[in-house]
């Protein structure tokens, strides 16, 4: 037979792993008599700690991980990923504990990277970023009993615990301003299929269409780069029914989306409005400057640094912290389509 593990011990039980933890490693956080039963469980199943698991058990490293499977190239100019491992290290430092950062190339590669911190007691907890349908980290870290929070989505019900802002929300305000404006041709540059927040803003634009009277409303996917928002924008432009306005899920293609309209002798704001997600200075330093939808990234990074502290102190604690609601702040980049300004 399969060696028993926690999980087992759990569902015979009836608890969550969390409180079998509790009750196998004499910490407090269960009953006397729940910690009775789930030792005669586990002594009823010939269950035997992991050295690993008696190892993280035993102390803790003060270093929890981070591991973003991008493209390098695509991080090296994304100002989102820097102030959001600025936060982190900021709330992580504040308790003297380090953070790790990998950046591999696929999911499987990062799963990898996962069960050898466990394996070797790395970290003592992990960061997850970038979201996906169906994503197969979340069972993973699951199995792994390894403390982790979900960063731009949640993690699903009681799965893992996550700090998040509203995605769908946040592109609806985007695309009712430019509707208010007068626009009814709208595109959108989005970001990579698979991750949930692309899929949350390409939906939101998609029901919104008919009750603002949208006369098309594509979603163009990406892999976040400038070369692909670039390309993306040409294509869209090159269309004889151009759109009027376009949005872009992050400020790295929006401003390349600038630059080949620019280069297209389309003017902005008054052929062609833009609207850029994760409002950095990079936005603001562009003329015309570029309205965007602004966040503190920063505090988002430091709050999830403060909700995997308390899950690395409670495992059992699944937390879903919903922060502010991004803001759009309007700038130069935008304004009514030329064909209804008097």
């Amino acid at each position: 037979m399969a060696r028993p593990t926690i999980a087992d011990i759990a569902d015979r039980a009836g608890v969550s792993k969390g409180a079998v933890s509790f009750a196998l490693n004499g910490r407090p956080g269960v009953s006397e008599a729940t910690r009775a039963r789930i030792l005669a469980i586990a002594e009823q199943m010939s269950w035997r700690p992991h050295s690993a698991a008696r190892a993280l058990g035993a102390s803790r490293v003060d270093s929890v991980g981070l591991v973003i499977a991008r493209p390098a190239r695509t991080l090296g100019v994304e100002p989102f990923f820097a102030h959001l491992v600025s936060g982190l290290q900021s709330g992580l430092s504040a308790h003297s504990i380090s953070l790790q950062l990998l950046i591999v190339e696929d999911t499987a590669a990062e799963i990898e990277v996962y069960r050898r911190w466990a394996s070797e007691h790395r970290v003592d907890g992990v960061i997850m970023v970038d979201l996906t349908v169906k994503d197969p980290r979340i069972e993973a870290l699951k199995t792994l009993e390894l403390p982790a929070v979900v960063i731009g989505g949640r993690g699903g019900k009681g799965a893992l615990p996550s700090v998040w802002a509203d995605d769908r929300d946040a592109m609806l305000s985007i695309v009712e301003y430019l509707a208010a404006l007068g626009h009814r041709r709208i595109a959108h540059v989005a970001g990579t299929p698979d991750f949930q927040h692309t899929q949350r803003r390409i939906r939101a634009l998609k029901d919104a269409a008919p009750r603002l009277g949208l006369l098309d409303g594509p979603s163009l996917t990406t892999d976040f780069s400038d070369a692909e928002g670039a390309a993306i924008t040409r294509k869209l432009l090159s269309q004889p029914d151009r759109p009027t306005a376009i949005v872009y899920d992050s400020d790295v293609m929006a401003v390349a989306g600038l630059g080949v309209a620019m280069e297209m002798g389309v003017k902005v704001p008054s052929e062609l409005s833009i609207v850029a997600f994760d409002d950095s200075i990079l936005t603001q330093l562009m003329h015309p400057a570029l309205t965007a939808l602004s966040r503190d990234t920063f505090d988002f990074g430091r709050q999830a640094a403060d909700v995997l502290l308390e899950v690395i102190a409670d495992p059992a604690n699944v937390v879903n912290r919903r922060t502010a609601d991004p803001v759009l702040t309007v700038r130069e980049s935008t304004a009514p389509p030329l064909q209804d300004k008097a």
